[in-house]
């Protein structure tokens, strides 16, 4: 299956500042959700964002959420954005299927809201290079589970393209030029 912007939601998990710099490749992973983000505004894909404990992990990242739409962020306490019914409820109202998730961690938060999306009957998928956890073992065993579970994987560049499906139009210039 391709994705298709005008079936696609992004889901931006939990990259808050008190949690991102504890990551492996945590700066690379805030870069390539920021990429998704900007392809995301620039294609009409709707974005959400969910905050794990956000009086203890903070906010989301400030490069983050300056990108972000207005009302599209969700405290929670789940560590599935699945499970969480305020999230769910904006999912819903979206009318998209194919759900595009980026950030941390990837075996905790990503992982859970990767397989609970999947078994709720959304095409789940992860962008490898968009998402992080503190140990490298650990976000390659996230990997590993979420593709058993039917998850595809995919980096951040699949994903624009996918979403564009041609070249010539004033959004591939805008968004290639992001990628050089």
């Amino acid at each position: 299956m391709l994705l298709d912007a005008a079936h696609s939601f992004l889901a931006v998990v939990d990259v808050q500042e008190r949690l991102a710099p504890a990551m492996t490749g945590g700066d690379d992973a805030i870069a390539r959700c920021a990429l998704l983000m900007k392809a995301a505004q620039r294609l009409e894909v709707p974005i959400l964002m969910s905050e794990q404990y956000p009086k203890g992990l903070g906010p989301t990242v400030p490069a983050l959420a300056t990108l972000a739409p207005p009302d599209a962020t969700v405290a929670k306490l789940h560590f599935s954005c699945a499970e969480d019914a305020k999230f769910m409820d904006k999912v819903e109202t979206l009318r998209r299927d194919h759900a595009v998730i980026c950030g941390i961690e990837a075996h905790v938060c990503v992982l859970q809201t990767a397989i609970g999306l999947a078994d709720r009957g959304y095409a789940v998928i992860v962008v490898e290079d968009a998402i992080a956890s503190r140990k490298p073992s650990d976000k390659d065993a996230a990997l590993r589970r979420m593709e058993r579970a039917g998850v595809s994987v995919v980096t951040s560049e699949m994903v624009v393209f996918e979403w564009l499906g041609k070249a010539g139009t004033p959004e591939f210039k805008d968004l290639s030029a992001l990628i050089r």
